[in-house]
């Protein structure tokens, strides 16, 4: 009698067979995601091996000496060390902090647009930035805030009468040209997975609201942001994911050995001591030092989303 409870309740087990044949094409459209991530991405994690040994290119990564933790030792122990911390996590806290909000806040402001075209046209230019090159950026900002033919130094001499400022070597303002960039470039193509949230927000529930005497302010305030706040969670635990992973290429175009204080983080000196050097083993366990980092971020920050809320990614 349980049994057949059991059964009505979940009904009839299908055959594994079946279930490939009915979702076979599903199944085929999913070949080359597999195949990608099989390349790209799980095959070169062999290359951590280069983290446990003293390698020889002559010998292979199976052939040179086994040292075990040494080069992780090293890492740590490195005079270095302390600072590409310190500036990797900073650069990615302000990073997450002041570029996380933006794409959230305009897809509110492009959400309330009722005219269609005009938010086409707002989403469109949005887009643009993201699809210019690092270098072309990084080329535009050097261009704009030159000391002598940059137009922001000139316009800053024009009203001060100071003399003008060099912005690109000056360390005090690394960061916020690094972030601010990184906000205009990138706000208007993360803003797209906000976008489809709000789509699938019942519109019913703003017939209601304004039923009830709800300004557009308030049902975005109890409505829009609310029907979205499980997808600004998930967001923010892929980013803190992220936090510790400051990409070399925008900072090697953008720093100096003037603002190496402020602007040396773990991937750069893993470009410098890995790859300019040819220490593979030292540059391998760094970067395996730091994607551990990364780890522990983002499983802290999924523990605490499901402890605190109802979403999480696992």
């Amino acid at each position: 009698m349980k049994k057949a409870r059991e059964t009505a309740v979940k009904g009839p087990k299908i055959p594994l067979k079946r279930l490939i044949y009915r979702d076979r094409h599903l199944l085929v459209m999913c070949i080359p995601m597999i195949l990608f991530f099989l390349i790209f991405a799980y095959l070169p994690m062999i290359g951590l091996l280069l983290a446990f040994v003293d390698y020889k290119p002559a010998l292979g990564i199976t052939g040179s000496p086994f040292v075990g933790l040494d080069n992780f030792i090293q890492v740590i122990k490195n005079p270095f060390f302390p600072r590409l911390l310190k500036n990797t996590f900073l650069i990615g806290l302000y990073s997450l902090i002041w570029s996380f909000p933006f794409p959230i806040v305009f897809a509110l402001a492009v959400n309330e647009i009722r005219s269609r075209k005009f938010k086409k046209v707002v989403q469109t230019i949005s887009y643009m930035p993201y699809f210019i090159s690092i270098v072309v950026i990084v080329g535009l900002l050097s261009n704009f805030l030159s000391p002598t033919t940059g137009i922001i130094n000139q316009i800053y001499s024009m009203i001060t009468g100071k003399d003008p400022i060099s912005f690109m070597t000056e360390p005090k303002y690394f960061r916020f040209l690094y972030i601010a960039t990184n906000i205009w470039q990138t706000f208007g193509w993360n803003s797209i997975i906000y976008l489809a949230a709000l789509a699938g927000v019942d519109i019913a529930l703003y017939e209601s609201a304004r039923v009830d005497g709800a300004n557009r302010f308030q049902q975005m305030l109890h409505i829009t942001l609310p029907c979205i706040i499980p997808t600004i969670i998930i967001m923010l635990v892929l980013n803190m994911g992220n936090i510790m992973s400051v990409g070399f290429e925008k900072i090697i175009l953008m720093y100096s050995p003037s603002t190496y204080e402020v602007a040396d983080v773990i991937s750069t000196y893993t470009y410098r001591r890995g790859i300019v050097q040819a220490d593979y083993s030292f540059g391998t366990a760094i970067g395996m030092f730091n994607s551990v980092i990364n780890m522990v971020f983002i499983v802290g920050a999924n523990w605490f989303s499901r402890k605190f809320s109802d979403t999480s990614l696992w």
